[in-house]
């Protein structure tokens, strides 16, 4: 099945939604580094359903009216790959984790560094909430769509968490 995709504008530029069937593959950056997440061909389908839902649901985020999504999504990356990704999963809006602490919830204390490559490699921004690992200083640190719109994101977050 050739996965389908459908660009949308947000406040933090244009995004490209991925999908393959039912589940949402990948929310990539309009700058995004090529080769970051490997999808194959695609099709575009602006009337895909499932695109539909996360633009739907993506908007309600970015005014401020969802703190969780409720979409399905199908993660392809290796097996530690996919348990960070969880992890990225179980951070509540509006609040961060460090790369270490990412590391030990997933019960590999010694890999802060493979955390960091792996949560840079997440295919499924914003709802992936990779935004939301900081360093252990507290410091912003690499993000796909660049640090500013990871301070925007954060920011977006705590304004409406108060």
């Amino acid at each position: 099945m050739t996965p389908v995709f459908k660009t949308v504008r947000t406040p933090v530029g244009a995004l490209k939604l991925v999908a393959r069937g039912p589940c949402l593959a990948a929310i990539l950056w309009e700058n995004d580094r090529p080769g970051r997440v490997k999808l194959g061909d695609l099709r575009e389908d602006d009337a895909d359903p499932t695109l539909n839902e996360v633009e739907r649901q993506l908007r309600e985020y970015f005014d401020g009216s969802r703190r969780r999504f409720d979409i399905p999504m199908e993660f392809a990356g290796t097996g530690f790959q996919k348990k960070v990704w969880q992890a990225l999963l179980e951070i509540p809006y509006g609040e961060t984790r460090s790369y270490r602490s990412i590391a030990e919830r997933i019960g590999h204390v010694n890999a802060v560094r493979a955390v960091g490559a792996a949560n840079g490699r997440n295919p499924i921004s914003i709802i992936a909430p990779c935004h939301r690992v900081i360093g252990s200083s507290g410091s912003l640190t690499g993000f796909a769509g660049g640090l500013e719109v990871k301070a925007r994101l954060l920011e977006l977050e705590r304004a409406q968490a108060n």
